[in-house]
């Protein structure tokens, strides 16, 4: 090791040895403190284990129980019951109600605002679908192409393809070849036959293997 080298190492470890006093001199003049510190670290994370252990995850098991009944409901395309529950069982607003924080509270929102858009009630349904969100791309897609719906069944035709290119842009291959399919028509609706057809040509070269890529081409070759 030349002279120059073994200088450069003597001086970091000089350094170290520095920085390690300083580290002990910290400790001894702040013992109290660092250990009242310590203390509170370590009170938060018992703390927060006793939560989830004895409050969230017992809630978060009973939400999931509550919406099999209200889910049962929603297949048999009784939407009413599944919204309002039967009496005995829960329905999809009491656990929104009750069990919002959880991830069954959250997908409850989802199935409520479908509920109330084959009910009819188009605004409610907006109203939940909008403060639905999840970490679910597809999910996220259908409650925007849901409120692309319910704009379209008010009226509100500008809404309605602002929240279905919402869905285009935030679906995965399963949602968005719909709500450009839906896209388009309310294209043609509007008497927007350029964007129908890009909306059709979209779903033909981006979505090949989706089931709307067979009537896609029919349909851009119609637009007129």
């Amino acid at each position: 090791m030349s002279e120059n080298k073994a200088k450069q190492t003597e001086k970091k470890f000089e350094e170290v040895e520095v920085a390690l006093t300083r580290t002990e001199q910290f400790i001894e003049k702040n013992q109290k403190g660092i250990m009242i510190g310590a203390g509170a670290i370590l009170l938060v994370v018992v703390i927060v284990w006793l939560v989830n252990a004895l409050y969230l995850t017992p809630l978060k098991q009973e939400a999931q129980r509550e919406m099999f009944n209200a889910q049962y409901y929603f297949e048999a395309d009784s939407f009413r019951l599944a919204l309002e529950g039967d009496g005995i069982n829960a329905g999809f607003l009491k656990i929104i109600d009750e069990y919002g924080s959880t991830p069954a509270g959250k997908l409850a929102q989802y199935y409520a605002g479908a509920c109330y858009l084959n009910m009819g009630d188009f605004e409610n349904a907006k109203q939940q679908l909008k403060s639905y969100s999840s970490d679910d791309v597809t999910l996220n897609a259908f409650a925007q192409g849901l409120i692309g719906d319910a704009e379209s069944e008010l009226g509100n035709t500008d809404a309605a393809i602002s929240a279905y290119q919402k869905a285009v842009k935030e679906g995965d291959k399963i949602a968005a070849p719909i709500f450009l399919m839906k896209l388009a028509a309310l294209y043609e609706v509007a008497g927007n036959a350029d964007q129908a057809r890009k909306c059709y040509q979209q779903v033909r070269e981006n979505y090949p293997m989706s089931i709307q890529a067979g009537v896609a081409e029919k349909y851009m070759n119609a637009v007129r």
